[in-house]
């Protein structure tokens, strides 16, 4: 495929001077199979900053490594004093962004026989499902009930990613967590953050998909002290993820934690603006609740953990409560992106995974090729739900989280 690129004149000229000259800005390879990565460099002349879109942000030197996950034209911005120049290439991804060397299907994470992969319209309802909802709609009544968060970032790894070292925190708890070096792009950044670099004192996740390995690699609370991928690196529980087989019923192993609270995988839960856009999201979603509504130390499979800090009463849900959106609920209201979502929460339901305030959570658009606002999706479209248009499927066993501690061997490589 021929590289697409095209220099604009200057913007502006102030006292004589010119805007910056793009000599040439170039991706190699231009194509790269799912999981791949590129390289995008660039001449330029009198530039005092560059930048470059789709999460790449302000770079230096001549070139930078990026593994989109799809199709994705990348602008580069050459800015001084007189104004500002651009010019744009193009990565095409082949595969569909799919990992299907892992066993995967092109829109889901693990084999479609994981349990987040399979649907749930027609399951039988639990016995507790009118309890459980009616205390919900009772108790969960915050400002931030159905809102949407947008801050995981879905980053990709292949054979040639670096792989780091880290010095383990208070937050990695063994033999739950597994001390592997990680996979870390040289562009990226973590939840809610710019770059590498854990400023907020949240979550902090870094969530990282290994195409060569078939590996889901999610870490709670990693950093990176200058924000780089080459910073000195700390992280909390890391879980790895055989993205090749469906895990088992116990997961990766009963009473142990994952980088999420219920012991589940984080990125197979979570909904992107590319997926909106392609008009189907075809894996449950990941949904959270305050600790204080969450049943106190119980959960349910394909949950494997509980934590101290659930207090809620026997009506409550535990975690990994499964929920669906009733078949009955009228989705019309909903904008066409939120109605896609909603469709979703019909098919395949979502999953009480970690404890927090906003409800769902969708990942970041920085990253993607769509963008929020153009799918017309925004923090507040599905807030006119409510815990009354939702029951929930059948539970299982509940386990007391009490009852027997985690035994597992952790990953060492």
């Amino acid at each position: 495929m021929s590289i697409l690129a095209a220099c604009s004149g200057p913007a502006s000229n102030t006292r004589g001077n010119a805007a910056p000259v793009i000599q040439s800005f170039s991706a190699q390879p231009s194509t790269i199979a799912a999981g791949g990565s590129s390289t995008l460099a660039w001449s330029v002349t009198g530039a005092s900053s560059l930048s470059i879109d789709h999460g790449v942000g302000t770079v230096t030197g001549s070139s930078v490594s990026v593994s989109p996950a799809a199709t994705t034209t990348y602008t580069l911005s050459a800015t001084n004093a007189a104004g500002s120049s651009t010019a744009a290439t193009t990565v095409t991804v082949t595969g569909g962004g799919a990992i299907s060397s892992c066993n995967s299907t092109a829109t889901q994470l693990f084999p479609p026989g994981a349990p987040w992969n399979q649907t749930i319209d027609a399951a039988a309802l639990d016995a507790e499902s009118s309890t459980i909802i009616a205390y919900l709609a009772a108790n969960h009544t915050s400002s931030s009930r159905f809102q949407i968060t947008f801050d995981f970032n879905i980053l990709f790894a292949d054979g040639n990613t670096p792989h780091r070292s880290f010095t383990p925190t208070s937050d990695f708890f063994s033999p739950d967590c597994d001390p592997a070096p990680a996979p870390v792009p040289a562009v990226g950044r973590l939840e809610g953050e710019t770059n590498y670099y854990c400023s907020s004192g949240g979550d902090c996740h870094l969530t990282v998909i290994d195409y060569s390995t078939c590996r889901l690699h999610e870490l709670w609370r990693a950093s990176f002290a200058d924000g780089t991928s080459t910073g000195t690196f700390t992280s909390g529980c890391q879980a790895i993820w055989d993205l090749s087989a469906v895990p088992p019923a116990t997961g990766r192993g009963d009473f142990c934690t994952s980088a999420d609270a219920a012991g589940l995988p984080i990125l197979p839960l979570v909904f992107t603006a590319d997926e909106v856009a392609a008009g189907t999201i075809d894996h449950a979603i990941r949904f959270i609740l305050p600790n204080s509504l969450i049943r106190a130390d119980i959960y349910v499979r394909p949950g494997t953990h509980s934590t101290g800090a659930t207090s809620g009463g026997a009506s409550a849900p535990p975690y990994a409560t499964r929920v669906r959106l009733k078949a009955s609920k009228d989705i019309s209201g909903l904008s066409a992106g939120a109605q896609v979502i909603a469709r979703a929460l019909k098919k395949y339901g979502m999953f009480l995974a970690d404890g927090g305030n906003i409800t769902f959570t969708a990942a970041t658009d920085a990253l993607t090729v769509h963008t929020w606002s153009s799918v017309g999706v925004g923090s507040s479209s599905l807030k006119s739900l409510s815990w009354n248009d939702f029951e929930v499927v059948e539970l299982g066993t509940r386990i007391n989280f009490g009852s027997g501690s985690c035994s597992r061997t952790p990953i060492t490589q």
